[in-house]
C-alpha cells in the first residue's frame, strides 16, 4: 500500500486555541492509484498533504507512507524520507529564482548527495520529455506559468519518488495550462505506474481519478 492511515488527527495549538487539520481520517490508498482530494479552503487537504509528505507530524493515530511508519521517524529520516520518497508540487511552484531551470530540477538529487554531472542526465531527459528542453539556461522569472509548472514537475521526479504530491497545481494557471498539467500527472499514474495525490478545488482532475475523496472540517465524508 501506498499510504495507510488510521485515526489519523493532527490539532494545532494557537495560542490558547486548539484548531483541528485533520479529525479521525482512516485512509488506504494503494499503490499506482491517481487520488483527488476534493475541499474547501480549510477543509483539510493541505494538512493532509503535509502529513503525507512528512512536513508535518500528527497528533494521535497511526500514518504509513510508502512502508515508512511516520510516527515513529525522526527529524533525519524524515529528511531522508522527503528527498528520496515524495515528490511535491506546489501551487506557487517555489522554484529557486536565481538558478536556472536546469538547477532547480537538479536540486533534490543533489541535496540528497548526488553528484551534480551524473543527475543532469535524468534532469535533462525529465525536461526534454516535458517540452523544455529550449528552456534549460532560463530563470523562474523568463519563464510563463506552464512552464514553472512543468518545471517543478520534473524537479518533484528526479529523485525517483514513490508518491507524487501535487497541492492545488493549477490555482496559478490559467485554463489551457490547467488542463496540460493536469494531463501531465495522468500521464505519469497512467504510464509510469506512479501513485498521484492531487489536492484541487478545481473539476479538471475528476475524469482522471482512480479514487476521490471529499474532505471537509478535516474528515473524509465521501
Amino acid at each position: 500500500m501506498a499510504v495507510v492511515a488510521r485515526d489519523l488527527t493532527r490539532i494545532y495549538q494557537i495560542g490558547s486555541v486548539q484548531v483541528t487539520g485533520v479529525d479521525g481520517i482512516d485512509l488506504s490508498i494503494s499503490n499506482g492509484q491517481l487520488v483527488v482530494l476534493k475541499g474547501d479552503s480549510g477543509s483539510g487537504k493541505s494538512t493532509l498533504l503535509s502529513l503525507l509528505a512528512g512536513l508535518d507530524r500528527l497528533t494521535t493515530g497511526s500514518l504509513t507512507v510508502a512502508g515508512q511508519d511516520m510516527n515513529r521517524c525522526n527529524e533525519a529520516e524524515l529528511t531522508d524520507f522527503r528527498r528520496s520518497t515524495v515528490g511535491m508540487i506546489f501551487q506557487s511552484f517555489n522554484l529557486l529564482p536565481t538558478l536556472s531551470v536546469l538547477e532547480n530540477v537538479c536540486l533534490p538529487a543533489m541535496l540528497a548527495g548526488r553528484p551534480l554531472a551524473a543527475v543532469q542526465p535524468r534532469a535533462r531527459e525529465l525536461l526534454d520529455w516535458l517540452g523544455m528542453n529550449n528552456r534549460l539556461a532560463h530563470q523562474p522569472r523568463q519563464l510563463s506559468g506552464g512552464e514553472m509548472q512543468r518545471t517543478a514537475i520534473a524537479r518533484a521526479l528526479i529523485n525517483d519518488p514513490a508518491l507524487l504530491l501535487a497541492d492545488e497545481p493549477t490555482g496559478n494557471l490559467d485554463s489551457g495550462n490547467a488542463q496540460k498539467v493536469i494531463a501531465l500527472l495522468s500521464e505519469l499514474n497512467r504510464q509510469f505506474k506512479r501513485t498521484v495525490v492531487v489536492a484541487t478545488h478545481s473539476d479538471l482532475a475528476d475524469s482522471y481519478a482512480t479514487m476521490t475523496l471529499q474532505l471537509q472540517d478535516g474528515r473524509v465524508v465521501a
